[in-house]
């Protein structure tokens, strides 16, 4: 019996793996559980970690759940994580980062992310960057060629874009914009926040769902203050897992956030929101900030909230203009387009041998 441990601090994180999670435990000689939870601080400056609140809304076996604190007993075979710091048990033989995404800021890609023993990478952009900022060595057998899991649904034929609407309380009968910005500090939502979700809920014109980042660095809890402005046609996505609102959407608003590049497999328009204060601050901090290779190239940049929602109706007016640049960027960010779940799985089976 082969045993896997995912462990991570943000919902988004198991999100990542939850295709993985659902695939390795079909095998009849591998178990697969999870651990670590949402973090915060103490009074006296000391990490906790909630187990319960991160998983309990997934509905997981509860033998597959271990407690944070009942790490420091537990040996496992294979720790695999999304996140760059792994939450670890007692023991473990092999360690496998799978990602929690990639924008063109490149978080993920520091020195610190090097000590993993394997590496599902994304796609062949993620793989040049490691590379080229000697964070591995070229043709380094640590990488493995995979793409990403939690994308998946987006081209398999399994979401319904219908049955998405209704279940978020929309008819269909309007566009669906989506509003999803990151987490870092000078965010869209905490420069242009507010006042876009009131001038698109003013024009009436489309259906907007508004997706706050699950763990923005400010702290701020957007869902209570935006709750007041919710509508028929203005809806906060209470949801953690943001790939079905987003097969659901017609238009995606971002700035600097890796959901824009998940939304390019779709193929369809995006816009993103300028937020110069945030991105001065991480071109200050290295060369991870990449806005040249392929950056905001996928959509409209637009300065303002005005802009942003004339840029949305050029779009839906033309959906198809900008296609071949939205196919070669998916091209260089994902291996295995909607079929990387299945990749990864004979990756763990037939090339690491970490399963049976």
């Amino acid at each position: 019996m082969t045993r896997i441990l995912f462990t991570g601090y943000a919902p988004v994180h198991f999100i990542c793996f939850r295709p993985l999670f659902d695939a390795l435990s079909r095998s009849p000689d591998t178990e697969v559980l999870v651990s670590g939870g949402t973090k915060d601080t103490d009074a006296e400056g000391n990490r906790r970690y909630d187990t319960n609140a991160m998983y309990a809304q997934f509905d997981l076996p509860p033998e597959a759940v271990v407690d944070y604190a009942d790490l420091a007993e537990l040996d496992v075979d294979v720790l695999v994580s999304a996140c760059t710091k792994a939450i670890k048990p007692r023991s473990y033989a092999e360690t496998v980062q799978i990602f929690h995404g990639m924008s063109f800021r490149n978080r993920a890609i520091r020195e610190q992310n090097g000590n993993y023993d394997n590496y599902l990478m994304l796609g062949p952009y993620m793989l040049r960057t490691f590379e080229r900022r000697g964070v591995l060595r070229a043709a380094d057998p640590r990488a493995a060629r995979i793409g990403f899991p939690k994308t998946d649904r987006l081209l398999d034929g399994t979401l319904d874009r219908a049955s998405i609407q209704r279940r978020l309380g929309f008819t269909g009968e309007r566009p669906v914009v989506m509003f999803a910005p990151t987490g870092a500090h000078g965010n869209a939502m905490e420069v242009h926040g507010e006042e876009l979700v009131r001038y698109f809920t003013e024009a009436q014109e489309y259906d907007l769902l508004i997706k706050p980042h699950d763990h923005a660095k400010a702290g701020i809890d957007w869902f209570d203050r935006l709750a007041h402005l919710e509508t028929d046609h203005t809806r906060l996505l209470r949801e953690f897992d943001s790939i079905p609102a987003l097969f659901a959407s017609d238009v995606l608003i971002s700035d600097a956030s890796s959901i824009a590049n998940e939304f390019l497999l779709l193929d369809r328009p995006l816009v993103f929101l300028d937020v110069p204060a945030l991105l001065e601050s991480a071109a200050g901090e290295d060369d991870r900030l990449d806005l040249e290779t392929w950056g905001r190239k996928g959509g409209v940049v637009a300065s303002d909230v005005p802009s942003a929602h004339r840029a949305v109706s050029d779009a839906l007016a033309d959906p198809a203009a900008g296609s071949a640049t939205r196919q070669a960027i998916t091209r260089d960010l994902f291996f295995n387009p909607g079929t990387a779940t299945q990749a990864a799985v004979g990756w763990f089976r037939d090339e690491a041998r970490l399963i049976a």
